[in-house]
């Protein structure tokens, strides 16, 4: 059996290389990749210095000077924020949004080069989407969202493709009770999109009534489970729930799905008997807030 540590080791290297980490002119555009990232955040919505800084996992010192050389360049340009002098916001310059551009327009280039010659293309994004998912882990952001937005979208289109590959019987979504968006938006109720980088990898609903509330559409990537992210979905609805006023939730299940069974016993939820008519779960939980 090969050493577990050596194997870490040859892949931290192997993907220090391939993307470049230590050329001084990271994909040929003249900087090396600490200010290239910093460039490329502001790109894609980053304003604030401090949020860029901790996004990137910067110290001070270190993000000043990578600042300082894009302004440098004509690429950035920093104010002071409009409600707080002593933050600092960036944003590019038309020269920095071409930049920005040319950065994007290579990277997305290599990407497909390198799926492109691979023979087991879906094999390789399942293993990166697992390492992206383990090394962000931190980073996982957990945000309202409507559940009719893209990226709730697709996490339930997901969700339900899971379901008819793990039921015996199969899945219809119009054979059950599928809750209607409305229900799932405050004052109602809520929806809540897990975000890796920009990438959705798991989504819970949470749909108001008058005596209780029901927690749907739990689900997980499974590049991101084992890393403890449905219990944080979990925790947030109900942290939405006692927000809205709501003191008794309520959920169904089915036993093929046994994590999911594990995950409620485990977090304080109380098996009852049924209460839809849904034909798919067999099993229904409540819990009081």
């Amino acid at each position: 059996m090969l050493d577990p540590v050596s194997r870490v080791r040859r892949f931290n290297r192997a993907v220090t290389s391939a993307v470049g980490a230590l050329d001084t002119s990271f994909l040929g555009r003249g900087r090396p990749l600490g200010a290239a990232r910093v460039l490329n955040a502001i790109g894609h919505g980053r304003a604030d210095v401090g949020e860029i800084r901790d996004y990137l996992g910067l110290d001070s010192g270190l993000m000043s000077r990578l600042l300082r050389s894009l302004e440098d360049e004509g690429l950035i340009e920093t104010t002071a924020h409009g409600d707080d002098a002593r933050r600092r916001i960036a944003r590019l310059t038309p020269a920095g949004k071409r930049e920005f551009n040319a950065y994007e327009a290579i990277s997305n280039r290599q990407a497909k080069d390198f799926l492109g010659h691979h023979a087991q293309r879906e094999a390789l994004l399942a293993a990166m989407d697992l390492i992206a998912s383990a090394l962000g882990r931190d980073g996982t952001a957990l945000n309202e969202m409507d559940p009719r937005s893209d990226e709730a979208r697709y996490c339930l289109g997901e969700y339900y493709a899971e379901l008819a590959r793990r039921f015996k019987q199969g899945f219809d979504v119009k054979l059950s009770r599928d809750p209607d968006a409305k229900d799932m938006v405050r004052p109602r109720g809520s929806f809540i999109v897990a975000m890796s980088d920009g990438l959705p990898i798991g989504c819970v609903g949470l749909k108001g009534s008058s005596e209780f509330a029901e927690i749907k559409r739990l689900w997980v990537a499974p590049a991101a489970r084992g890393l403890g992210l449905g219990r944080r979905l979990m925790d947030a609805a109900e942290r939405a729930a006692r927000e809205l006023g709501i003191a008794v939730l309520r959920l169904d299940t089915n036993s093929a799905l046994a994590e999911a069974g594990q995950l409620y016993r485990r977090t304080g939820w109380t098996e009852i008997p049924r209460f839809n008519d849904d034909p798919y779960p067999d099993l229904f939980f409540e819990k009081h807030l």
